[in-house]
């Protein structure tokens, strides 16, 4: 045999051995979500409802949505469509005005009991009316610094209510509704001194409390209104510090936790945060947010 057959047969030989047998993972098939049962697909509508507009849909609702992800095989574009619907139709719905004006209010509400033990607008409306009281008072007085800062704390107030309907026409997002709700005289009354609202801050927005350098730095920069520098970022008093822990990267990871427990009952893996902060640090788009999570198959119960 000659030496060029003798090459030809070594190469088809060692392709061979180096060819790798296929394996097959057995109960590893994609999930046929034409064949959910209609009781699970009920159950997840049922909880959209409830999580995006407060309410359980009425039973035309409940027929239309189901049959609507049957018609397209419960698909992740079918289940975001659906979401979409629930957080942004304008259309008049009796009792609701619209899905979309149900769930800007729910979602105010639900920061209200994130940061403010969800007080009612009726309450920072009477704490407003007292803040203008003494403001007149100490105008007439002539307490003018008194009357500024009483003037100052009726506006804070007022744009935590200003903050439900500047959402929903997309005048400022969820960073900036948080932002309001921890700058005002209902958090400080809450968490009573500098002391307690340092430690508050941290908690409630980064799911941590501040290191000891943290707290130090932080404190002395409220109290003190002496510059210092805390996460990364300097700042000489109070405003300064609300506007570096919400424009921090703790902040929008804190945004992610926040609503994997509040939708999930979990906190999310370090792979999932890593994911999901690629667009969210960059859009603060939390309505994009929420959709990824509950048009999960793990949010469904499928």
């Amino acid at each position: 045999m000659n030496k060029k057959y003798i090459h030809i047969i070594l190469c088809v030989l060692l392709f061979a051995a180096c060819k790798k047998d296929v394996v097959i993972i057995p109960n590893n098939n994609a999930p046929n979500y034409s064949e959910i049962p209609t009781i699970l697909l009920e159950n997840y509508v049922n909880r959209l409802y409830i999580d995006l507009i407060g309410r359980e849909p009425l039973d035309d609702e409940m027929e239309n949505d189901v049959q609507f992800l049957r018609d397209n095989d419960v698909t992740f574009q079918s289940r975001d469509s659906l979401i979409t619907k629930l957080q942004f139709d304008t259309t008049f719905i009796a009792g609701d005005i619209s899905y979309k004006n149900a769930y800007f209010h729910k979602l105010y509400e639900m920061v209200k009991v994130r940061l403010i033990e969800g007080v009612s607008n009726s309450y920072i409306q009477n704490e407003m009316g007292i803040f203008l009281f003494f403001y007149e008072v100490d105008s007439i007085a002539g307490n003018l610094i008194g009357a500024h800062n009483n003037l100052i704390n009726y506006y804070r107030l007022k744009s935590i209510i200003d903050s439900e309907s500047s959402f929903y026409y997309d005048s400022i997002n969820i960073k900036e509704m948080h932002k309001r709700m921890i700058n005002s005289s209902i958090y400080d009354q809450i968490n009573m001194n500098t002391f307690n609202f340092v430690n508050a801050a941290f908690d409630n927005l980064l799911f941590r409390y501040p290191t000891q350098n943290e707290f130090n730095k932080t404190y002395s920069m409220i109290e003190d209104q002496i510059p210092q520098t805390v996460l990364g970022f300097s700042g000489t008093n109070k405003e300064d510090f609300i506007s570096i822990i919400t424009n921090t990267r703790e902040f929008y990871e804190g945004m992610i936790h926040w609503s994997y427990i509040t939708l999930l009952a979990r906190t999310p893996s370090s792979q999932e945060t890593d994911f999901l902060m690629n667009d969210f640090f960059i859009t603060c788009d939390f309505h994009k947010l929420q959709r990824y999570i509950m048009k999960t198959d793990e949010y469904a119960h499928f």
